[in-house]
């Protein structure tokens, strides 16, 4: 299975994966950790019912950690697979891949915008940018 602990000590193949150097991994982790942290209520479940339990109890993730969270959306971002073969990069089953790239997307989208890193969509600003120049 694919992880950031495993991953971070193959520069080369994290770059491949994720499309950034770990350096550049962990500027973003941050911002990302409090985009997917503001998505839930204390005391609710993610549907937005109250805790039968509390935070932490029953059928754990198996993304535990945010930064496998981020490496999860990355690496389906730069590489684009099937779903389904990013499951067995993930040992997943399809339906779970695709629950999390919905959860997911939205909160590297927003932590890219909130850093200014989105991608320029008007053609002409990036031929008048001075940096591809």
């Amino acid at each position: 299975m694919l992880s950031y602990e495993n991953l971070k000590e193959k520069p080369k193949e994290f770059l491949a994966a994720t499309g950034l150097t770990v350096k550049e991994f962990e500027l973003v982790l941050p911002i990302f950790c409090l985009k997917y942290a503001g998505l839930f209520e204390a005391g609710k479940t993610r549907q937005g019912k109250l805790r039968q339990r509390q935070a932490g109890g029953g059928v754990k993730e198996r993304l535990r950690i945010d930064e496998d969270k981020l490496l999860f959306i990355l690496v389906y971002q730069k590489t684009y697979p099937l779903q389904t073969m990013h499951g067995l990069q993930f040992e997943w089953s399809q339906p779970q891949v695709n629950y999390w790239i919905h959860r997911l997307m939205p909160v590297l989208q927003e932590s890219l915008f909130e850093m200014g890193m989105t991608p320029e969509r008007d053609p002409l600003a990036v031929a008048e940018n001075p940096i591809g120049k």
